[in-house]
Parts: C-alpha cells; sequence; structure tokens
C-alpha cells in the first residue's frame, strides 16, 4: 500500500481593507468592485439601533452591548471602538477561516479601525480610498441631506485630517471617476495576488518537476 501525500494547504487568501472618509464612495465603490467575485465581505458588529432602510445581517449584525462585550474579553475582533456611545467591530473568527479556506477577505472600516487592522496582522493591504478634493467631498456630504451642518463640519475636519496621513497605507485610489476606481481596485487584486511572498516551495517544485 502506497502511502498518501500529506494535504497540502493552497494559498491564503488577501486580506483587503478599505478605508476612506465618510462620503468618499466606499460602499459604492466596493459593490462594483465586487461584483460578481467570490470574496468574503465581512460585516461588523454594532450594538447601536438598525436606521431605516438597514438589514441585519448585511449591513451590520446588531447585537446588545453585553454580546460585544464579551467578544472584547475573548479577543474576538481584529479592531473595535466606540462611537457617539455605540461599540463597533470587525470579528476575528470568520475573517480567519475565510482567509484559511483561500477566499479573499475585505473589509469596509474607518480610518482608525484600518490603523489597528495593520497592528494585529501583517498581512492587510491598506487602501485609502481618496475624493478629488475637499469641496467634492462637503458637496456629497451635503447631498446625503442625512447629517446637520455641524456633523458635516465634524466630518469634513476629520477627513482633512485622514488625508494628509494617506502616505500610510499600501495604495491609494482616487475616487473621481468611478469606473477608473474599480479598475485600480481589480489591479491592485491582480498584484497582490502576484507577489513572489505567497508562492509554496510545493508550488516552485511541481514547476520545476513538471
Amino acid at each position: 500500500m502506497t502511502e498518501e501525500a500529506p494535504h497540502q494547504p493552497g494559498p491564503r487568501g488577501l486580506l483587503i481593507v478599505m478605508t476612506g472618509a465618510s462620503g468618499v464612495g466606499k460602499g459604492t465603490l466596493r459593490e462594483l468592485w465586487l461584483k460578481n467575485q467570490d470574496v468574503f465581505y465581512s460585516v461588523s458588529w454594532t450594538t447601536r439601533t438598525p436606521r431605516e432602510g438597514e438589514r441585519p445581517g448585511q449591513d451590520y449584525h446588531f447585537v446588545d452591548a453585553e454580546h460585544f462585550l464579551t467578544g472584547i474579553g475573548q479577543d474576538g475582533f481584529l479592531e473595535h471602538a466606540e462611537f457617539a456611545g455605540n461599540h463597533y467591530g470587525t470579528p476575528r473568527g470568520p475573517i480567519e477561516a475565510a482567509l484559511e479556506a483561500g477566499r479573499d477577505v475585505v473589509l469596509e472600516i474607518e480610518v482608525k479601525g484600518a490603523m489597528q487592522v495593520r497592528q494585529a496582522t501583517d498581512e492587510a493591504i491598506l487602501v485609502f480610498i481618496m475624493p478629488p478634493s475637499l469641496t467634492e467631498l462637503r458637496r456629497r456630504l451635503e447631498g446625503r441631506a442625512t447629517e446637520s451642518p455641524e456633523q458635516i463640519e465634524r466630518r469634513l475636519s476629520r477627513a482633512r485630517e485622514e488625508i494628509l496621513e494617506a502616505h500610510a497605507f499600501d495604495y491609494v485610489v482616487m475616487n473621481d471617476d468611478l469606473t477608473r476606481a474599480v479598475l485600480d481596485m481589480h489591479a491592485i487584486q491582480r498584484a497582490e495576488r502576484s507577489r513572489s511572498a505567497r508562492l509554496s516551495a510545493q508550488t516552485l517544485s511541481e514547476i520545476v518537476e513538471s
């Protein structure tokens, strides 16, 4: 009886983190970029109540504070933060399972959360979505008509600080032309899959022995 070769796991998926100022168009860009792709999109947890039109399990996993704090105590989040009295976080377990299975994972989170992910794992690929200008970002925020002028000014002030830190990210995608921005995201994905560090010794052996 011949001995079976041990199972060799395939390459891990990519962990791609999209971030950028509120109103820059991350959600629309993500939906078009990931259309027809078999990727794992991580849905964040939050303790706030759902807003009108939000879909539990698709926009957020809505949980109570006790459940969320238990997750923190068990190191169950790649990143988490408190904002306006509510907790937000990215669950660790489903992400690790998807990466191990070879599926690309996409997170769409705030800038501070993205930097927490960078500290938690060195395999994170951070992509900063850049507005063409603060004037255009203001126009988009005002066009949503969901916030007061004071809230918009606070968001713009934070956006200014975040833009000046864009050099801390692996890639910057300018979202002034949506079609081009989608192509840029695909290009980043292809480039990261082609990194030599992702080649296993087994793959190289198979190539030279075939």
